[in-house]
């Protein structure tokens, strides 16, 4: 699933390529992944202009004139920019065609990803449960501290919970528990001042450098819009064999559903 960095790389590459595209018309050919019929779904996009772009947690937010779209990919969502006179590929399930002969299609192998409309002025702040995020003044190191002491859990399982940090999903969470030397199965009550510090700093920077490197290239995320993540080059521990600080070797559990890739030599 595409996670903050990934999301982030489509967000910012949509914004170079569609900002001010007025849209001509919109297809839907799988209703359900909407939250509305595809008539007052199409109606309220027709005539409108892509403004701006942004991200609330994993949610794509394309802001026009009075609407705000919300997008997720959830497992293997992909946005493609074709012209109009280009055949369909399969799994396409939402066409947006804009003034100027360009589409933006949306592809779907598993029709897992949603699409929502909303006031243009929602607030966004606990939207769907979401908690802050990681980039936020929010994600302290006193609010890892208080939560991390009310939360009988995993330390993967809670930088995986979306109402604790919005957008760290499986790949990340291994990295900021390698990067912090915590195994991802430590209950998260364990964790000391020092440590909810350290996971506020990890995490910034880890996903920073993902955003640089436009993602993570595994599986299910690949060449969105024409853009491949890299940071899959200077992961540590995640899907890893051979721990890079020591040498020993990397083993892998299951926690809360998810494989975890931790150093039992470098992480306590």
């Amino acid at each position: 699933m595409p996670e903050l960095p990934e999301v982030e790389t489509v967000v910012r590459t949509l914004e170079g390529m569609i900002q001010g595209e007025a849209i001509r018309e919109v297809e839907v050919l799988f209703p359900k992944m909407i939250d509305r019929s595809p008539e007052a779904f199409r109606q309220q996009l027709i005539g409108r202009h892509f403004l701006r772009f942004s991200r609330r947690g994993k949610y794509l937010l394309f802001y026009l004139e009075d609407v705000l779209l919300v997008s997720h990919l959830r497992m293997e969502g992909k946005y493609w920019l074709k012209n109009e006179t280009e055949p369909l590929e399969k799994h396409t399930h939402v066409i947006f065609t804009f003034e100027s002969g360009m589409q933006l299609r949306y592809h779907d192998t598993r029709k897992f990803g949603t699409m929502e409309l909303l006031p243009v002025d929602t607030d966004l702040t606990h939207f769907h449960g979401l908690g802050p995020e990681p980039f936020s003044d929010a994600f302290s190191e006193a609010y890892i501290y208080e939560t991390a002491h009310h939360r009988n859990t995993p330390v993967k399982s809670l930088l995986l919970d979306q109402s604790f940090a919005a957008g760290i999903g499986n790949i990340y969470a291994d990295e900021i528990c390698f990067a912090c030397g915590i195994r991802p199965g430590r209950n998260a009550k364990r964790l000391s001042r020092a440590q909810c510090g350290m996971i506020s700093r990890e995490t910034r920077r880890i996903l920073s450098e993902a955003i640089r490197a436009g993602g993570t290239t595994i599986r299910s995320y690949t060449s969105s819009l024409g853009v491949s993540g890299l940071f899959q080059l200077e992961c540590m521990v995640h899907t890893k064999k051979t721990c890079m600080i020591c040498g020993g070797e990397i083993r892998h559990r299951r926690i809360g559903g998810r494989t975890s890739y931790y150093c039992p030599f470098c992480q306590k």
